[in-house]
């Protein structure tokens, strides 16, 4: 029978959610597996460790996803396309890791002349 390897992660969902983590995640395993380079443009990487980096990725992303990228066959176009669709969460995570900080350090404060001091 084929050895069928379990998910090391959570996929990425189909909104998203996780993205942040899914990217980390996928970088630190692919750099593992010596397979990072095959995301990353202008790679030599063989048939072989393509078909295995493709795998991987199919591997963790949700269903409804793989679907949609049915017909991509190599990992660096599937990684960009779920990259172009995603990146805009990195702003509005940002944006709001700022606000609670700024939230954060307002409630170290005891007043509001305290804070603008």
């Amino acid at each position: 029978m084929a050895n069928i390897e379990n998910q090391k992660f959570i996929a990425i969902d189909i909104f998203g959610k996780n993205y942040l983590y899914w990217v980390l995640d996928v970088k630190l395993h692919l750099s593992a597996k010596k397979l990072r380079h095959t995301i990353e443009e202008d790679n030599a990487s063989s048939n072989e460790e393509r078909a295995t980096a493709l795998i991987f990725l199919k591997h963790h992303i949700d269903d409804s996803l793989k679907y949609e990228y049915l017909t991509v066959e190599n990992p660096l176009e599937l990684w960009q396309n779920i990259n172009d669709r995603f990146e805009y969460l990195k702003a509005v995570v940002l944006l709001k890791a700022l606000n609670d900080w700024s939230q954060l350090r307002f409630q170290d404060f005891k007043t509001v002349s305290e804070y603008n001091s």
